[in-house]
């Protein structure tokens, strides 16, 4: 396994309080938050909490990127599923927001459009 491979490797970790999860939730889970994770390369690990009571289903999610960055997102209805999308898209829209912070402080002479990295993103896939 070279360095290239080694970066790519993304931790996960789905834990569930008051309940079961089936293997079903938990591949939806890993494929929405992969997909999400995979555009921010500072990204070192996620952990994602399921809670259900009773009609209340609940999840959070903590990201820990590098820089010492913590990124929560939190989300409830009564659908598992209907949660886990919409606590990806506020995380999307949190690390969107982070990541366009971080090239906005740069100086002018060093600063880099967002388009610019994603096609940088695009090649070396």
């Amino acid at each position: 396994m070279n360095t290239q491979e080694r970066k790519k490797i993304m931790i996960i970790n789905v834990t569930a309080r008051h309940a079961e999860i089936s293997e079903e939730m938990k591949a939806h889970v890993y494929d929405k938050l992969s997909s999400v994770l995979g555009a921010y390369p500072n990204v070192e690990h996620a952990h994602v909490i399921l809670d259900i009571q009773k009609f209340r289903h609940s999840i959070e999610v903590v990201v820990q990127a590098k820089r010492h960055k913590r990124i929560e997102a939190k989300d409830e209805s009564n659908d598992m599923y209907r949660s886990i999308d919409r606590v990806i898209d506020k995380l999307n829209r949190q690390l969107r927001r982070d990541r366009e912070k971080t090239v906005d402080h740069k100086t002018p002479k060093h600063r880099v459009k967002l388009a610019d990295l994603d096609r940088e993103d695009g090649a070396n896939r």
